[in-house]
Order: C-alpha cells, then structure tokens, then sequence
C-alpha cells in the first residue's frame, strides 16, 4: 500500500466541502475531530481529504500549519486503514479541537482511533 499523499486525495472543492460540514457525521477524539461524508459522485476513486486548525485556538500561523502537517502525516501513514476496509468513497475534515500543541505521538494515536472508529461504523453500514 502507497503512502503517498497526492493531490488527487487532497479536498478542494468547496461544493464537497460545503456538503460536508451540512450533511456529514462526526467522530471525536481528543485533541482531534472528523467529519465524513460519503462522496456520491461515482467518477471520484479516492477518498478526499483535509486538515484544519482553528485561527480563534492558535493565532500564529506557524502554529497552525506546524499541526496541520503533523495530522496530515498521522493520516498519510494510516489511510490504509479506510482505503482496505471502506468501499464507498469518503470526503474526510480533521479538525484540530485542542487548544495547546501536542505531541506528534498524540495526534497519531487519535488519528488512528477516528479512523478505527470510522471504519466500524461505515463499514458495518456497506454490508
């Protein structure tokens, strides 16, 4: 399994985005949460990802963007996880909730958690 993260896997378009944050569920983990869709276009082969810290929690950019690399990588090495067991194709938001910086070995085990917890809820839903 690659363990890329390419551009077609990253979320870009705002319509999908949009429907996300309306219609889509949510799962939570300290310090992150997800928010998943599944993506009804059936010429997308990927899931579609993205990552946010909230300017109102970290106020310098560095900040932000020194965690949004840290969950991307925490999600790159752990897509296999939906990419194996989800079917149906996702649009994936990872929302940092914290309100300090944490431990990269934090983050990836609440990424892996999330993804866990995803995967036992949609999966038993394809069946």
């Amino acid at each position: 399994m690659s363990e890329n993260f390419p551009s077609e896997e990253k979320l870009k378009s705002k319509i999908l985005i949009d429907r996300l944050f309306l219609e889509g569920k949510s799962v939570q983990k300290y310090p992150i949460k997800l928010i998943y869709a599944p993506i009804a276009n059936p010429e997308i082969t990927t899931h579609k990802t993205g990552v946010s810290v909230p300017k109102r929690n970290f106020k310098k950019a560095v900040d932000r963007n020194y965690l949004k690399r840290l969950m991307r990588e925490a999600f790159r090495k752990n897509k296999y996880l939906v990419d194996n067991n989800l079917h149906q194709k996702y649009a994936l938001m990872f929302i940092y909730t914290g309100r300090e910086t944490l431990d990269y070995n934090v983050i990836l085990a609440a990424v892996i958690n999330i993804l866990e917890k995803l995967t036992e809820r949609e999966g038993n839903n394809e069946k």
